[in-house]
């Protein structure tokens, strides 16, 4: 146990002291924040003011000037110019782009909506292609109620916003409201991490056991300690930096998070908050603050913190040692990445498996596949976790733990057997069939 203990302080100590580690752990926050950070702040962007040229010879936009980014500049009367004398304008403007709406025989609103094009010097914005859309559709549908003898303001009305609460009445009888996209959210992030960390890790794991194998350096200290203790004191000490590293990042995460947004984008949104008062008032504006506030105190009071917090690190550690012994395993058994490749793909192919499950899990996290691909040991470290913030019975959790135990103890004992052998292995090429006889191997 204490040369197992020296190998895990060895191994912790060369990873965290290389410069590699360091620059990732400044450079993940980073990157993590700006996740969350880039899109809200190109969203606040403001869109650059466009000006677009309209050839309406159906009429159907009734000379609407756009918006305050959007201008519609006309061309009239539309009957006195053809698509190509448009096009010849066009080009000795500055204008955006040219909306061409042409008429069919008669007045033909199929015929008008299938033909309308947007001519324009470079690629149109998909910004202003669906402003188009919307524009000339909403006219469109307006036009078809008055032709029905149907008042536009009565359908505008009579539309209604609905929004269903999610209530989970427990065996007590007590009822707690679920956000269950807040919870899809939690779970993805937390699968994301997981098949992020197992994946980097395991790789370094196997990267590091053949850099010691070319080196031959392992042949000195496989002299002083057995391979399994050398094997399990690489995959302890990998993962206690793995862990390390993830503590780290969240904490820096969200310390830059936190300084970006007060000082980057509180000016923006004070601009958003004024809009939104000058739109819908400011007694509706505190009414939706207060929802908002109230909504989001009763999602976190919805979440077990705790068990997610110590469910998320047991997955992770639990599931990082399944992988790095087979990670560790192949790295034994070849001499450089090219030879790694064909072993690795089966190893990889339940991580992806795993996060395309999720996604369907998210939807349904209490159905059948959810469960079982939750209890199998390659699959829940992934899986379990995108499940957890939606609430799992402790029976499962706990068969779900206990198998990634075992599972775990498994995989050890198998890639103990290849490692022994293929550690001190130089010069061959191996292939499936040679794996299988060292696992076969006694002693």
């Amino acid at each position: 146990m204490n040369k197992i203990l020296l190998i895990i302080q060895r191994e912790y100590l060369s990873r965290v002291k290389k410069r590699s580690f360091l620059i990732m752990t400044i450079v993940g926050p980073i990157l993590l924040s700006a996740i969350g950070i880039l899109p809200a702040y190109f969203a606040s962007m403001p869109e650059p003011d466009r000006t677009l040229m309209v050839l309406d010879q159906a009429d159907i936009l009734d000379m609407d000037r756009g918006t305050e980014r959007i201008t519609l500049k006309y061309l009239g009367p539309p009957a006195n110019y053809t698509i190509d004398e448009a096009k010849e304008q066009f080009m000795l403007t500055e204008d955006y782009a040219l909306v061409y709406i042409p008429t069919g025989s008669g007045w033909d609103p199929d015929f008008i909506s299938k033909n309308i094009v947007i001519y324009g010097k470079e690629e149109v914005s998909l910004g202003i292609k669906s402003f188009v859309e919307d524009l000339i559709r909403s006219k469109i549908e307006d036009l078809k109620l008055r032709n029905q003898g149907v008042d536009p303001e009565v359908i505008a009305q009579v539309r209604t916003v609905v929004r269903v609460k999610s209530i989970n009445i427990e065996e007590s009888g007590a009822e707690e409201e679920s956000i269950v996209e807040g919870k899809m959210v939690i779970g993805f992030i937390f699968a994301f991490f997981m098949y992020f960390f197992i994946f980097i890790f395991g790789s370094q794991v196997m990267n590091g056991v053949m850099e010691e194998k070319s080196n031959r350096v392992v042949e000195v200290i496989v002299s002083s300690v057995r391979p399994f203790q050398l094997m399990m004191g690489k995959i302890l000490g990998s993962g206690l930096v793995g862990l390390t590293q993830f503590l780290i990042w969240i904490v820096l995460s969200f310390v830059i998070y936190t300084a970006f947004t007060g000082i980057f984008l509180a000016d923006k949104m004070e601009a958003i908050q004024t809009i939104a008062e000058q739109s819908a008032g400011t007694e509706n504006i505190e009414q939706l603050q207060n929802d908002g506030l109230s909504s989001a105190l009763s999602f976190l009071d919805s979440l077990n913190v705790p068990l997610l917090i110590g469910s998320f690190i047991f997955y992770f550690l639990a599931g990082f040692f399944l992988y790095a012994s087979m990670f560790a395993a192949i790295g034994s058994a070849v001499e450089n990445q090219a030879d790694a490749q064909q072993f690795l793909f089966p190893v990889t192919i339940p991580i992806i498996l795993s996060i395309v499950i999720a996604m369907k899990v998210a939807e349904d996290p209490n159905g059948p596949l959810g469960f079982w691909f939750s209890m199998i040991p390659f699959t829940s470290p992934i899986v379990m976790v995108t499940r957890i913030s939606f609430g799992v019975p402790y029976w499962q959790l706990g068969l779900s733990m206990a198998l990634l135990i075992l599972g775990f103890i498994g995989t050890t004992w198998v890639a103990s057997r290849i490692y022994r052998v293929g550690i001190l292995m130089y010069g061959k090429k191996i292939t499936w069939g040679e794996l299988w006889k060292w696992m076969k191997y006694g002693g």
